[in-house]
């Protein structure tokens, strides 16, 4: 067990694979998540995972830590032409939201878990709360190998959800499929001929992940699908733990 800091730990948490990933670590090396933490955007954002967020409280119940849940915010994306002072603003729910589990948790925040692989633009922002909190920052995915890291999930018995999907090379057919061995050989495929990231860092696509080995229960999800002809999203019509 990996010596941490004494207090309680926030993991930042949408219910997709990375940030699930990053709770999932962070449980494994003995870190004493205490709270989840879930904004849920109105609209596009620079900085947090939009679809699907609302399913992070089944996750949360599943996995057996309390959520707190930021509600709806819409933070205008597109309004503000210069994209540092956007993140910036998007970024004060989630500093408001920290600072009041400071306040509440017994011996204030101590640390938080983030799932970002590669964005300096997220990860720069996070290591500035942290820092005002005087909180350690817990990313174990930070510049992995994404292959890898993707193996890695899989291996663990992630059991994971494309939910949305917007780039060259997916099309609706990848609408709410499985992400397992044969998608993952896929998108390195798509990756060689249109560059889309393998882990959807770019935006490609977003995920759910319904299982895992974390959780108690899995996700069951009824839904359906929305196409424009470049970009979809499944519309869940009903989502229940197993």
């Amino acid at each position: 067990m990996t010596e941490t800091a004494d207090g309680a730990w926030v993991s930042l948490f949408s219910g997709g694979k990375d940030s699930s990933w990053a709770l999932y670590r962070a449980l494994e090396d003995g870190r004493p998540v205490e709270r989840l933490l879930t904004v849920h955007p109105a609209g596009d954002s620079y900085m947090y995972h939009v679809p699907a967020t609302e399913l992070a409280r089944l996750a949360a119940e599943s996995v057996d830590i309390p959520l707190l849940e930021v509600e709806p915010a819409d933070f205008g994306a597109g309004d503000v032409t210069d994209a540092g002072a956007q993140g910036d603003r998007e970024l004060e729910p989630l500093a408001a939201a920290l600072d009041e589990l400071d306040t509440e948790l017994d011996s204030g925040v101590a640390g938080i878990v983030a799932g970002a692989v590669e964005s300096e633009f997220q990860t720069s922002r996070i290591e500035r709360l942290a820092d005002r909190l005087d909180a350690e920052l817990y990313a174990p995915l930070w510049q992995r190998d994404p292959v890898d890291l993707a193996e890695a999930m899989l291996e663990a018995g992630f059991e994971i959800r494309i939910v949305s999907v917007s780039a060259a090379g997916l099309d609706e057919s990848w609408l709410g499929r499985q992400f397992d061995a044969d998608a993952l050989a896929e998108l390195r495929e798509l990756n060689d001929e249109y560059g889309v990231h393998v882990l959807g860092e770019g935006g490609e696509f977003e995920t759910l992940v319904t299982d895992g080995p974390h959780m108690d229960r899995p996700i069951e999800l009824e839904y359906t699908t929305e196409w424009d002809g470049t970009r979809g999203s499944i519309r869940i019509e009903n989502a229940r733990l197993g």
